[in-house]
């Protein structure tokens, strides 16, 4: 029997094993985290040439795994089963299967006819296969480090008694199962189990990277979003450039429309000043091209001031729509170089400030469409109180010619005000002296048989509030509430704050509403009536479009036992309470 030049013993191949797993791991480790490799992971929608080329990696990890042992009884004493085990639970079945061909038609190509290139070759191949199916069968753990080490042992054992059962003459194959079993078996099933535990390892660092990021981005874009509310404007641009820059400390932010520097905080604001045309070729480039740049030296950056402390520079057009309506640039110095990640984050920010800015033009549409629904509801108020109203007051002349009067300049109040009311908010006591223009009349029409009572907390009058929101509401309870019962009844107003909202109540004791009558007046998509609370529908709606839908009407009524309805208006500034609030 030829025993080859040199023959280790079974202690030797223990150590030397180890000693090459570990250059195998270092290597293998730095490799795995680069890209695409790094992005990699089981269950995820990957292109065909990220996972051709991790099946080749690990492929080459297989080869080196041969090179990496000990040449024993003309065959290897190897490693091959770390990189193919790994394959088939870092990458799935394609990965396993493929790197497990490579590495094992490698074994049998180099040692053809050879005395184990068949056996170690059929089982390479079936330890990645079989790799790549339990991580088909249990995604969730497929790097898991004791599955890859039950994996090693398995594997190995098998291919062994595939050494056994098809090398010849069978007692070499004794003497060498003999020799280089249990180091194979052992350095194999620890080597894989370490490997994919380090795996493991680099994408929970990975996954923390990330959520990091996510949470910058986050915080940018709920301190930017309010801002950007009013469009691309200097004040807003400004805001958003000093928010980017106290979040990601770089050397300066700057942002443009499509001419004009409209802010820059941080180096270089000396010469790059907010007013002026663009400086650099950059943003020239960047905005007629449409794709973001990452510039690493000052002369792509073109800035025409020699001494300019800018080196490096990020550049995203901000778009909307179709239409590229500025950028937002990160600048960075020799002190503070910029990064791939910036480069991903100004990426991510410069798609939610597009989003922004389109959403300005949902939200002027909004403000215009609740505009129109003033009018609509102007057209069906005025001619139906008017004649009313017109009765009323002649039915007084003869009798009551002082209340007449009174009566005359109420209607002229509240004719004025109606006519008056497309325009944005306005002031709470305003809108209340419509309400009491109202009910001054209908109390004239009714006597006593309409009583109400307006209660106004302290300070709540300069509150601004949608025109022509409140007298519907009274108006719905009044006529379908209160004239129905022969009593009549009582109706009361009442607002205060409340956690930083204005919240109005109209509540009347008349005869309440049915609860597929309340659906109406909330529904969106129902067909108007003239005898379901067209006013309440349209206050509804009006409050949804103008600040949300958090912000609708909240109706509490049952047939007999009155009405409540209640909702909030956020304060009128630029940015409203980042709370949920229900009426």
């Amino acid at each position: 029997m030829d025993l080859g030049l040199f023959i280790p013993a079974v202690p030797e191949l223990f150590v030397n094993l180890s000693q090459r797993f570990g250059l195998l791991l270092a290597g293998g480790f730095a490799i795995m985290t680069l890209a695409p490799f790094e992005r990699m992971d089981m269950g995820r929608q990957r292109p065909v040439w990220t996972t051709v080329a991790v099946t080749i990696l690990f492929g080459l990890f297989g080869i080196l795994g041969t090179y990496t042992g000990n040449y024993v009884f003309h065959s290897y004493a190897n490693l091959r089963a770390i990189g193919v085990i790994t394959a088939g639970l870092f990458g799935g079945p394609a990965v396993g299967i493929g790197a497990g061909l490579i590495a094992g038609g490698h074994r049998y190509l180099i040692d053809v006819g050879g005395f184990s290139a068949v056996p170690c070759a059929l089982a390479t191949f079936l330890e990645g296969t079989a790799a790549g199916l339990v991580a088909r069968r249990f995604p969730g753990q497929s790097l898991d480090w004791g599955v890859a080490m039950a994996l090693g042992m398995a594997g190995e054992t098998v291919h062994m008694g595939l050494v056994l059962a098809l090398s010849r003459p069978f007692d070499e194959a004794v003497d060498l199962v003999g020799l280089i079993g249990a180091p194979m078996i052992v350095i194999n099933a620890m080597g894989a189990a370490i490997f994919v535990k380090a795996l493991r390892l680099q994408r929970t660092l990975r996954d923390q990277r990330d959520s990091s990021e996510a949470r910058r981005i986050l915080s940018i874009a709920s301190q930017t979003v309010p801002h950007l509310r009013a469009g691309l404007t200097a004040l807003s641009a400004r805001a958003t450039a000093g928010i980017i820059l106290a979040e990601t400390g770089v050397a300066a932010v700057a942002v443009t429309d499509a001419t004009t520097i409209l802010a820059h905080v941080g180096a270089g604001e000396d010469h790059h000043q907010a007013g002026q045309p663009w400086r650099t070729r950059g943003t020239r480039l960047a905005f007629e091209s449409g794709t973001a740049l990452f510039l690493r030296d000052p002369g792509s950056i073109g800035c025409s001031k020699p001494d300019c402390a800018l080196r490096e520079a990020i550049i995203v057009p901000l778009r909307k729509g179709a239409a590229i309506r500025g950028c937002l640039k990160i600048y960075g110095t020799k002190d503070r170089p910029l990064t791939q990640p910036l480069f991903e984050l100004a990426k991510g920010l410069a798609d939610l400030f597009s989003t922004q800015l389109e959403l300005e033009d949902i939200g002027i549409t909004n403000q215009l469409l609740a505009h129109a629904e003033i009018r609509r509801l102007q057209a069906q108020i005025n001619p139906h109180f008017l004649f009313n109203s017109l009765n009323t007051i002649a039915s007084f002349c003869r009798t009551a010619p002082a209340q007449a009067r009174e009566l005359l300049l109420d209607l002229a109040r509240y004719m004025r005000r109606n006519l008056d009311s497309s325009r944005g908010l306005v002031r709470l006591s305003e809108e209340m002296e419509q309400v009491r223009s109202y009910l001054s009349i209908e109390q004239a029409r009714f006597g006593e048989r309409i009583r109400s009572e307006i209660d106004l907390e302290d300070g709540c009058g300069d509150w601004l509030v949608p025109p022509l929101l409140i007298q519907p509401l009274v108006e719905n309870s009044v006529r379908h509430g209160l004239q129905g019962r022969e009593e009549g009844g009582r109706v009361r107003v009442a607002a205060r704050r409340e956690n930083g909202h204005l919240r109005v109540e109209v509540e009347d004791d008349g005869l309440g509403m049915a609860p597929e009558v309340v659906g109406v007046i909330l529904s969106p998509a129902t067909v108007e009536s003239m005898s379901e609370g067209i006013g309440a529908r349209n206050s509804n709606q009006r409050l949804v479009q103008l600040f949300g839908p958090q912000y609708g009407l909240c109706i509490d009524s049952a047939p007999g036992r009155g009405s409540r309805i209640s909702f909030l208006v956020p304060p009128a500034s630029g940015s409203r309470p980042a709370v949920s609030v229900s009426p």
